[in-house]
């Protein structure tokens, strides 16, 4: 992305991808004149107002000041590829309860292992990480954990990746809407949480967070990279990564010259918050996990 200031204060900004270029600014003159000056360096087109970028449709209510964001088109393709038809009943939710995701369901009887080679796991696992990455925050926690698989998956494994497909084909018109705020104050609200040692392999947590600017903007969910050994610690380590995506966001917000009026995080845990508040070690704060042999 390139910005750059205009004389009479606004900005405009480029986004460059592949043989496109899309232009944002708030000044509609200072867009024409830049496509004007484009138009006598290098042969171009002018496709209009952006409807579709990088997979994601763009539609526009300019009377009520919202937008929203989709990837109808590209979930319709991926489901298509994958023979998810319209016979295929859907789920309202994408963790399926019955299926406990752990290294042992992979196959180890040969004719179950000559049937997965047949498999596009990782093709599936990769359409499913885009989609979550765009538009579908509904899918982060289920994405990570089919990914973490990826390289030796099993039956079980497929089953869960089949029911976040039927999970994907009923969520397929929910899109992501930003309303324009009237009193013009950008407040980034965040909320983090974390479950403990549910990781049936390691009994590592995972890490939750999600960050809202009018809509949600930025969301996470990624397996802890040491094991908490209690519930404070996991919020805590929780909280830290939240931190972390805090500041990216900050600092990307001034890079758009916006000026954030309020900077908030919601932690569920008095533990993990008064441990951030007065860092003072506790024996209180140990236990060991379940299932970790002590």
């Amino acid at each position: 992305m390139y910005y750059n200031k205009l004389p009479g204060g606004e900005y405009i900004y480029l986004l460059l991808y592949v043989d496109d270029m899309l232009i944002a600014s708030k000044s509609r003159s200072a867009i024409d004149k830049l496509k004007k000056d484009l138009s006598f360096e290098f042969e171009m087109k002018d496709l209009g107002e952006a409807k579709i970028v990088l997979g994601m449709e763009i539609e526009r209510d300019r009377r009520s000041g919202k937008f929203s964001l989709t990837q109808k088109g590209y979930l319709q393709k991926v489901l298509q590829r994958f023979n998810i038809n319209g016979d295929t009943k859907f789920v309202s939710t994408p963790l399926a309860p019955h299926l406990k995701l752990k290294v042992t369901m992979s196959s180890t009887i040969t004719e179950e292992r000559e049937c997965m080679t047949h498999v596009l796991y990782a093709n599936i696992v990769g359409s499913l990480i885009y989609a979550m990455v765009c538009t579908k925050s509904d899918l982060s926690q289920i994405v990570s954990m089919i990914n973490r698989y990826m390289h030796d998956p099993g039956k079980g494994h497929w089953e869960q990746v089949k029911w976040v497909l039927r999970c994907a084909k009923g969520t397929i018109d929910v899109s992501l809407v930003f309303e324009k705020d009237s009193t013009s104050k950008y407040e980034c609200i965040g909320y983090v949480d974390s479950d403990y040692a549910r990781d049936l392999d390691k009994c590592r947590s995972t890490t939750g967070c999600v960050y809202i600017i009018s809509s949600t903007v930025s969301w996470r969910s990624i397996l802890q990279s040491t094991v908490a050994l209690s519930i404070t610690e996991a919020e805590y380590m929780a909280m830290t990564e939240a931190m972390k995506e805090a500041i990216w966001l900050q600092r990307l917000l001034d890079d758009l010259r916006i000026d954030q009026d309020l900077l908030k995080i919601n932690c569920d845990s008095m533990s993990a918050i008064y441990l951030a508040k007065n860092l003072v070690y506790h024996a209180r704060m140990k236990c060991w996990p379940k299932g970790l042999p002590p």
